[in-house]
């Protein structure tokens, strides 16, 4: 697990470090790297939001499948899959955003855990050094696992106020230790909430981290039952996640560091205004109408040259019920005047293609 910290924290880390070298403030620095990942994840939003007109307007068609193959599982398996093939559509692309957060949450805990390594770019050895100094002057089983502790950085930052003296013979790195500021108030964004005493100023991260959450899901729900009805999936989707992602958020407030929480806040205020933004902006219900049209218009162009290429065929003298598109007449012709000439010259066939028939 700690690699997977560490691999999704190094690109997190710069990006915190030059936030944190523009205002060196951590709580702003904090703020600003959520606004900047929550803007990095924009298009994947809007990716988000063109699955849902997607799937609103296959929907039809997947009740269709649904309802013919109700009792075989396996063919409505494989219908569904053609469709989902022949359209192009991928009905996990909703699932993007929540897998993308993962790795986030990963990074951004090693970022907070590992002040020194991120934010001071301290060195290793000068780190390893420090952890020996601070095991000495901590006491019991806390200063025999400090090097294995992944909060062995912020225990040392807490012995470094206490006494800075000791860490003399590594020059300046009590004093810079000391000028990182890691407080919102009285709440330090490295700690977490303490069972017992729940009138600490840290136990409102938690709280509002459930909050705006729920707030968040209610919206989504909303949102999503407007443009498409109590009868989607993702209308059905949105309500077992409106209690269970605000939950989630919650308690990963209360057994993470303060700074997580305070991300989680974050990301749940902007994500609810880029909700609101998109649905005004690509209503799924608006863009499905057009796409819809613009379907049936496909449709019944589709129709015509079928109805065309059924008079060709009677005036040739072909049979009527095999007729075919004229673009798919024209493919035929051409693969099979290439595999004459395959055949003919040791060339190599190559499959015609939609170019090829421009």
């Amino acid at each position: 697990m700690t690699l997977l910290y560490r691999i999704f924290g190094w690109p997190l880390g710069w990006i915190m470090w030059l936030l944190y070298q523009a205002i060196p403030v951590y709580g702003i620095a904090l703020l600003l790297f959520t606004i900047v990942v929550r803007a990095a994840l924009v298009p994947v939003a809007i990716k988000q939001q063109k699955s849902m007109v997607k799937m609103q307007l296959y929907q039809p068609r997947i009740q269709e499948i649904q309802k013919k193959y109700a009792n075989n599982r396996e063919k409505m398996s494989e219908e569904m899959s053609r469709l989902y093939e022949e359209e192009g559509f991928n009905p996990m692309t909703g699932c993007l955003p929540m897998l993308i957060q993962l790795p986030i949450l990963f990074g951004l805990y090693d970022v907070i855990q590992r002040p020194l390594t991120h934010l001071l770019h301290i060195s290793g050895d000068v780190i390893t050094k420090a952890t020996e100094i601070a095991s000495g002057l901590m006491t019991g089983n806390q200063a025999a696992n400090l090097s294995r502790d992944l909060s062995a950085q912020i225990k040392i930052i807490s012995v470094v106020g206490k006494n800075p003296e000791a860490f003399a013979s590594l020059g300046d790195f009590a004093s810079k230790v000391q000028s990182l500021k890691f407080n919102i108030g009285p709440i330090d964004l490295t700690q977490m909430p303490q069972w017992g005493d729940f009138l600490q100023p840290i136990w409102l991260i938690p709280v509002l981290s459930f909050l705006t959450s729920l707030a968040l899901s209610l919206l989504t729900m909303r949102q999503t039952t407007q443009n498409s009805g109590e009868n989607n999936p993702a209308a059905g989707m949105s309500k077992g996640m409106m209690l269970t992602m605000p939950l989630m958020s919650g308690y990963f407030a209360v057994i993470l560091p303060a700074g997580l929480g305070v991300y989680w806040i974050l990301s749940n205020l902007l994500m609810a205004i880029q909700t609101a933004l998109l649905n005004k902006y690509m209503n799924p219900r608006d863009l499905a109408e057009k796409a819809r049209a613009a379907y049936e218009e496909k449709r019944e162009r589709e129709r015509q040259e079928k109805i065309e290429a059924k008079k060709r065929a009677k005036e040739s003298g072909l049979d009527v019920d095999k007729a075919l598109s004229q673009k798919e007449i024209n493919r035929m012709k051409l693969a099979a005047a290439r595999k004459r000439d395959a055949e003919k010259y040791g060339e190599e066939y190559h499959e015609v293609t939609d170019d090829d028939l421009k």
